[in-house]
């Protein structure tokens, strides 16, 4: 089965931080993928300013070399990428100099026809700058749109502080701000399940479904990164990817798939969300930092270790929280989220527990009925499974036994999956926002961390240490198990996707 690619418009990409890690890595590969999808050709162009010096033709050079670095080999025909590279021009432009500012001029078609979307891949602090020129040089155009990497803000009031600067130029409509993980096609297969099949929504209840769990677990390490020190997990993961997600989960069903409809619903989860203060931080949230492993076989540097020499942090690599959605379709349900760096491996997935049988039929030695059990596997191997209770095959009598109905991705759609970034950057193009925050859900999530964040400013819970490799601190899970249910993790499920 293949999918349909549907072309869209020609357009300019401005990138800012063009020769940043985000480009090199994300951003270029998206857009090669892209364009031999032919999904864009040539009519279009990428435009990168940076402060390095560069020409245009060491610029096609760096876009080749990002394609030949991050992109599977076997996908990269060479007089394609020569075709792909002739969309790339550069311009050398240091943005904290007002007076240094380069001429966008020759590089901007003043078409009506073509896009214009500005890709701000840099630092917040560089917003205004950015933004005022592009509006002095009226750059800035009704239709423009721009684009916003994270971090955008440390708090409710950095970020109103940062909305607000964006806001003097473009649009509520004009601002797409990404969180990648909006853009994974298991994500978008959520609202699939949800809204497109009667089985599920009218289960999809505090009287059908015991507790949820959501779980972003990487095996790096921060890696010293100056960002991550920070920052820390809650910033970094908390606040947008994983409260995305669990708005995904929690919301009642929009109106229709229109942007605005969809983040209504997910804005008015954010809300209903159970304040936790410096008094309910200790009970319901666990924070962590990973501590190295010396052994002869295994040597990792704990979080410190990755530090200057000498370097003392508090900052959390790891954040496990019991949250609660104040309404009547969740009463009672637990939301359980977790992330971290170095822990036993890479999985991202969303755990829908259902409640127990009322009562069982069988008997003691033909096996207790487990509940069942829906897994979203957003990453690797995306897919979707369905535990359910079924007899054992074989004669002797009754034997029951809990397996999966998997849905896998790669066994289903033989072709690749697309990454994130390819989808989300198209979608600028198309002026659809669907999978872009809005600026009230994103300050509404800021308003539901920031009490957290000053409970372990104030040392209202401690930091504990984890060994790399492992599920986290101990209690993570003396959290969850204090409530008589256990965490969801590759050991539970031999034939894990």
């Amino acid at each position: 089965m293949s999918s349909r690619i549907i072309p869209v418009d020609p357009f300019d990409y401005v990138v800012f931080g063009a020769t940043g890690d985000l480009s090199q890595r994300k951003l270029i590969p998206a857009l090669f993928h892209r364009f031999i999808d032919q999904q864009f050709d040539t009519n279009s162009r990428i435009i990168g300013v940076s402060r390095s010096e560069m020409t245009d033709e060491e610029f096609q050079k760096f876009a080749k070399d990002a394609v030949h670095q991050f992109v599977d080999a076997t996908l990269i025909n060479e007089e394609q990428l020569t075709d792909f590279a002739n969309c790339f021009s550069y311009i050398a432009n240091d943005v904290t100099d007002k007076e240094g500012w380069a001429e966008l001029d020759a590089a901007l078609r003043d078409d009506p026809k073509v896009v214009r979307a500005f890709y701000l891949a840099v630092a917040p602090f560089l917003f205004e700058p950015i933004c005022d020129y592009l509006a002095t040089r009226n750059y800035w155009t009704p239709d423009a749109r721009v684009v916003l990497e994270k971090p955008l803000g440390r708090d409710l009031e950095s970020s109103i502080e940062i909305n607000d600067t964006v806001a003097e130029v473009f649009s509520e409509e004009q601002v797409y701000r990404i969180d990648h993980y909006l853009g994974k096609e298991t994500v978008q297969n959520l609202l699939a399940l949800r809204f497109a099949n009667a089985l599920f929504e009218p289960i999809w209840n505090s009287a059908h479904i015991d507790h949820v769990q959501i779980t972003v677990a990487e095996s790096v390490g921060a890696g010293g990164r100056g960002y991550y020190e920070k920052s820390g997990a809650l910033r970094d993961m908390v606040q947008n990817h994983l409260l995305q997600l669990l708005c995904l989960v929690a919301m009642e069903p929009p109106a229709s798939d229109e942007a605005n409809a969809l983040r209504d619903e997910k804005l008015k989860v954010l809300r209903a969300l159970k304040p936790i203060d410096a008094q309910a931080a200790d009970k319901v949230t666990v924070r962590g930092q990973y501590r190295g492993v010396s052994s002869e076989e295994t040597k990792v540097p704990g979080y410190l270790e990755e530090l200057s020499d000498g370097e003392t942090s508090s900052t959390e690599t790891f954040v496990a929280i019991k949250a609660e959605v104040e309404n009547w379709r969740w009463n009672g349900v637990p939301f359980y989220m977790r992330t971290g760096k170095r822990m036993a491996t890479r999985a991202s997935e969303i755990v829908i527990q259902f409640r127990e049988i009322p009562h069982s039929i069988f008997s003691r030695t033909e096996g207790a009925p487990k509940a069942n059990r829906l897994v979203i596997r957003l990453q690797p191997d995306e897919g979707v499974k369905m535990f359910l209770m079924i007899k054992d095959p074989g004669p002797g009598g009754m034997r029951l036994r809990q397996v999966p109905l998997n849905l896998s991705f790669a066994d289903t759609f033989v072709q690749r999956t697309p990454e994130a970034y390819e989808r989300l950057l198209m979608d600028v193009v198309r002026g659809n926002q669907t999978l872009f925050m809005r600026r009230d859900e994103l300050e509404a999530a800021w308003a539901w961390i920031d009490p957290i964040r000053e409970a372990w400013d104030n040392d209202a819970t401690p930091l504990h240490g984890y060994t790399a490799g492992t599920w986290g601190p101990t209690a993570s899970i003396a959290l969850i198990e204090r409530d008589g249910r256990t965490w969801h993790e590759e050991a539970d499920d031999p034939k894990a996707l």
